[in-house]
């Protein structure tokens, strides 16, 4: 994988996953790499987050979460990915987890990726040894649309 931008400054990297309030592991490492990552970055605004709300009223988030997916709302994966590409990022840096997406075994974001114009780069927070049919669908998927 190889992102190319003619001016450097202008990287626009996208985070998805979990993020503080949200008490989770994920949460926790999302938002440490959002913030080492910011730090590397010219222009803050380049580098957005996008937050998976796992009940109704979701949390308060601040301001570097510019998204938020109602985890089992079909349309919410869409709508992040058609901005996402609209808004020509460069990159965007998955956080898979079982259980932060909805969908059979968080089969919502695949709809997300395989649309997104732009490499995107998966962490595994965890590699079962015996998934199910349908995790094991999900970790193909994630295989197949991952930089």
């Amino acid at each position: 994988m190889q992102i190319r931008r003619k001016n450097k400054n202008a990287v626009k990297i996208a985070v998805i996953g979990n993020y503080l309030p949200r008490q989770c592991g994920i949460a926790t490492f999302t938002t440490d790499l959002s913030q080492s990552l910011a730090q590397e970055l010219p222009i803050e605004e380049n580098l957005i987050n996008v937050a998976m709300d796992d009940i109704p009223e979701g949390y308060n988030y601040p301001h570097q979460v510019k998204f938020r997916v109602r985890q089992n709302v079909p349309s919410d994966y869409f709508w992040v990915a058609d901005y996402l590409n609209a808004n020509q990022y460069d990159v965007a840096i998955l956080q898979h987890e079982y259980g932060i997406f909805g969908g059979e075994d968080g089969s919502y974001i695949l709809q997300m990726i395989k649309s997104l114009k732009m490499p995107v780069i998966t962490n595994l927070h965890t590699v079962l040894e015996n998934p199910s049919v349908g995790q094991f669908k999900v970790i193909k998927g994630l295989a197949k649309y991952s930089d």
